[in-house]
């Protein structure tokens, strides 16, 4: 069986109205049959609470769909953020696609 990987690269600020476009993003990708779903978040500077919200609202849609979601590539600024708000205990984060295709790709 193969499971369907789809990488989303978000970049700039995650914001209230990035995050609306994120919970779209998403919802698009589940429909569209991805099993699993990786947020690089290489490119984005800065997350406020909205833009946290997004991404635990991003990780429920994937949930419902019985598929998986990872993050990979977070700056020190947003692994902070995750660290204070407990977030990085609710996701999976890699340090970049590569040590997502090592853990995960190579193991399925």
């Amino acid at each position: 069986m193969s499971l369907s990987v789809k990488i989303l690269k978000i970049s700039g600020i995650l914001d209230g109205i990035r995050g609306n476009e994120l919970r779209r993003e998403v919802s698009n990708i589940v429909d569209n049959g991805a099993d699993i779903l990786l947020l690089d978040l290489k490119e984005v500077r800065f997350i406020d609470s909205s833009g946290l919200g997004a991404l635990v609202s991003a990780m429920q849609i994937v949930r419902n769909a019985n598929g998986k979601l990872f993050i990979c590539s977070i700056n020190d600024q947003v692994r902070m953020l995750f660290e204070l708000t407990k977030m990085d205990r609710i996701f999976k984060t890699f340090a970049d696609q590569d040590e997502f295709n090592r853990q995960v790709l190579a193991t399925q």
